[in-house]
């Protein structure tokens, strides 16, 4: 594409962003109008600002015009640089929020105030989770994603402009969602608690994330396309099919954020739990191991361990996973046919699971003595033993039996902090460390002492969360199914409550481990980013032997 193409292309690209923004700036004006109630105003004041910044910011561009960097470099970084920012920030809000809503739970006074409704348990621990999963996780599969795919197609980032409006278009989300639980907005469902209008500017940004993933994908000057493009892809489809089926909903006022659902009952749930769980096969599962596929073999710097192994393993885990959510609704009014194929399938993932851990850690062979020098390879690894820990317990809670004990428990949280913070989390810190010397341009990291005081700090805060959450769930469980010689309950509710309290204050601890290595990462990355060690070209962006089959 010559020079004078480039820009008129640009030009065209800003203008049709300028025009999505102002039509967001027009109904969010409207809607600050004619709002029906407080919280909805003040959400459609806060898209207003987010609008008014984001058409001035375009504004300025069509006026300077594209940079030649816009035109003539080989890789788009700018945007990758503000998603690694952006899931640094997001991943130390969420995680506080999460040491504040453990601390309520221990101690119930904790940050209460009956004036301030919004620091309510209610509302915090939607704002977490959230946080943590889609703000956190959702910037690094963004940045990792527009990293990977270039360097593996060795192609430009396409869509000239578009990848920073999906950038900025996902920030605004995440700014109505966190304003919007905080003034308690929500529908109510898990994973999926954004109200109508929120929902409708995502399908917007996501529809931009596919198109410019497959328009880099379809120019690429690589042949071959690498396997964690296949689990990226697979991750952002999979996400908008779901997105769009559980959110269909009818709202009762344009003007207000209430709607109501366009499934019922049992439907309703089994909808939402084929959302739920798998935003967790394919949000937090198949773009995550995306990133184990690119940064573990770049780091140990050997090739994935076996190619066909991972065919296998893409195409079984896209199949079985679909399947698994009606695990969630055992013992429920949904037919018990479909609890049993919700857990046959869920105990089937076991295989191509565990097919998965096994491909990332046999990478490296031939490599294991770097683990005794690379922190940052060591923090990669143990994500991937996390992964197989996760998806072991995973199959064995869905078994009727078990989750007949572990059902409503903190037995389940504890499994889902070991997937979100094991795997999810050291992977994506992993991913982290290695991108802010390759983007900035540094010889190495700021102090990799300081990857092993984050590494050990995490590991010691992620183990006393979940074991605490094991014993405070089976304990919780078989509590709650005790009876006496009369066939009495032989606990109340509050004894339970009151006999959990230790694990609460462990948990707590946990957290707040977790959080401190969090913020000494902060810290190091920072430190990287703006240090003075000599830039440095790595010899190739590609894996070892990553496009030769078998």
């Amino acid at each position: 594409m010559t020079a004078a193409a480039a820009k008129k292309e640009w030009r065209i690209d800003a203008f049709v962003i300028l025009l999505f923004v102002a039509l967001g700036a027009f109904y969010a004006l409207w809607g600050a109008a004619h709002a029906t109630d407080r919280a909805f105003a003040l959400q459609m004041w806060t898209a207003l600002a987010a609008f008014v910044v984001g058409g001035l910011m375009v504004v300025v561009h069509l006026s300077r015009g594209p940079r030649p960097a816009d035109i003539g470099s080989r890789y788009e970084n700018g945007v990758v640089k503000a998603g690694v920012i952006a899931s640094m920030f997001w991943g130390i809000a969420g995680f506080l929020v999460g040491l504040v809503i453990a601390l309520q739970l221990a101690f119930p006074d904790i940050f209460y105030f009956a004036d301030f409704g919004w620091l309510n348990f209610g509302r915090l621990r939607p704002l977490h989770t959230n946080a943590v999963i889609f703000a956190f996780g959702g910037n690094v599969l963004i940045a990792t994603s527009f990293y990977v795919v270039q360097r593996t197609c060795r192609a430009r980032l396409a869509g000239g402009l578009w990848p920073w409006f999906v950038f900025w278009g996902f920030q605004l989300v995440i700014l109505l969602a966190g304003t919007g639980y905080l003034e308690g907005i929500t529908q109510g469902r898990e994973y999926a608690e954004l109200p109508w209008y929120t929902d409708i500017w995502l399908t917007i940004v996501w529809v931009a994330y596919l198109l410019v993933f497959l328009a880099t994908i379809w120019k690429r000057q690589e042949k071959h396309i690498y396997v964690a493009n296949w689990f990226y892809l697979a991750f952002i489809v999979t996400i908008a099919m779901l997105h769009l089926v559980n959110n269909m909903a009818i709202p009762v006022s344009f003007s207000g954020w209430f709607s109501y659902s366009l499934f019922s009952g049992v439907q309703d749930a089994l909808t939402q739990w084929w959302y739920g769980h798998n935003a967790v096969g394919f949000f937090l599962t198949a773009g995550f191991l995306a990133i184990m596929y690119y940064f573990v073999p770049k780091q140990a710097d050997r090739p994935v361990y076996s190619y066909r192994l991972s065919i296998v393993h893409f195409w079984a885990l896209i199949f079985l996973y679909i399947w698994a959510g009606p695990h969630h609704l055992h013992y429920t009014a949904l037919p018990q046919w479909a609890q049993t194929l919700g857990m046959t399938f869920s105990i089937m993932l076991w295989m191509p699971s565990w097919g998965g851990m096994i491909n990332g850690l046999m990478t490296l062979s031939g490599a294991w003595d770097k683990l005794r020098t690379d922190p940052v390879l060591r923090m990669l690894v143990v994500s991937v033993a996390f992964y197989g820990m996760s998806t072991f317990e995973g199959p064995v809670m869905s078994i009727r039996a078990v989750n007949s004990l572990s059902h409503y428990t903190d037995w389940t949280i504890g499994h889902v902090h070991s997937g979100a913070l094991g795997w999810v989390g050291f992977v994506s810190f992993g991913a982290l460390y290695c991108l802010v010397p390759w983007l900035w341009k540094r010889k190495q990291l700021y102090s990799n002492a300081l990857v092993e005081w984050h590494f050990w700090l995490s590991t010691i805060g992620i183990v006393l969360y979940i074991t605490s959450m094991w014993v405070a769930g089976i304990m919780q469980g078989l509590m709650w199914r005790a009876y006496n010689e009369f066939g009495f309950l032989e606990y109340s509710f509050v004894e339970t409550v009151e006999a959990m309290h230790p694990y609460y204050i462990i948990r707590a601890a946990g957290g707040g481990l977790f959080l401190v290595g969090a913020l000494v990462m902060a810290y190091n990355l920072w430190r990287t980013a703006t240090g003075a060690a000599p830039a440095h070209e790595r010899a190739s962006d590609v894996p070892a032997a990553a496009v030769a089959a078998e």
